[in-house]
């Protein structure tokens, strides 16, 4: 079986086209989506209407559940609060029971796991990042005792593509757009994100994982990311970092963190 994955779609239309036009390429049998399709961004009924169309296995992201009121925004930045705000105000009825009917986690044909955070929470899965080994290393336990026997577990949130092996007790990440998964080994692989890119490379990304012959693929799609984010910034949802110009942001970005003082602009908006 051929599965394209994809996450953190986060109502980019333009994105979300751009990406199914390439899958229909690659001949794959089903579509996994790990969450998030809203939130950030200004087209969530038409990102939820058209990821519907192909019918794929999805679990909820965080973004998605706080949309639905199943959470609260308690611990988003104020970025994400107000589209989650923005979007809960404009989303159809339809999109909110779609959603809100989203498991937390999943898995196909017992060859897959999925989930939007980490596996191994029993509670707000949602949330977590698997952003750390220790993090990492808490959801490959939970992945070696899953019932059903799957060695693979796809995640998203954190935005960034990433493929993690674990064999004879050693953790380790693996690079490249092609990869060989071997049958005494445990993976974690996340497939980045289609429409919230976190870093300066705007183009999309998702995985091709062939069950059968055991190979994961990497693939990025280019999409004129300006019409996107114009519409954010239309709505008003962008940080205030983003009417900085590039040449003054970036140096500034890089000197915030550099000072520890990233994660407090973040949560106020900028």
């Amino acid at each position: 079986m051929r599965l394209a994955i994809l996450s953190d779609i986060h109502s980019n239309l333009e994105a979300l086209r751009a990406t199914l036009a390439a899958i229909a390429t690659r001949s794959v049998d089903r579509l996994v989506c790990l969450g998030d399709i809203v939130g950030y961004n200004t087209s969530a009924d038409e990102c939820v209407d058209l990821l519907r169309e192909f019918d794929p296995v999805c679990v909820a992201g965080n973004h998605d559940r706080a949309t639905t009121g199943q959470i609260t925004t308690e611990g988003f930045s104020h970025t994400a609060a107000r589209a989650i705000a923005w979007t809960r105000a404009r989303v159809s009825a339809d999109s909110l029971r779609f959603m809100a009917g989203l498991p937390l986690k999943a898995s196909v044909d017992d060859q897959l796991v999925i989930v939007h955070g980490a596996l191994h929470p029993d509670v707000g899965c949602e949330l977590v990042r698997l952003d750390t080994d220790e993090r990492r290393q808490l959801s490959f336990h939970a992945l070696r005792a899953h019932p059903s026997g799957a060695r693979i577990c796809a995640f998203g949130h954190t935005h960034h593509l990433g493929v993690f092996e674990l064999r004879e007790g050693v953790m380790r990440s693996l690079t490249g757009d092609e990869i060989v998964l071997r049958d005494d080994a445990y993976y974690l692989i996340n497939p980045g994100t289609v429409g919230q890119p976190r870093t300066a490379d705007l183009r999309a990304t998702y995985l091709v994982l062939d069950t059968a012959r055991r190979v994961l693929t990497a693939h990025h799609v280019g999409y004129v990311a300006e019409v996107a984010f114009a519409k954010t910034r239309r709505a008003g949802l962008l940080p205030r970092s983003s009417y900085v110009p590039a040449a003054i942001r970036n140096p500034l970005k890089r000197g915030v963190r550099a000072c520890g003082a990233y994660d407090f602009l973040k949560r106020t908006g900028w």
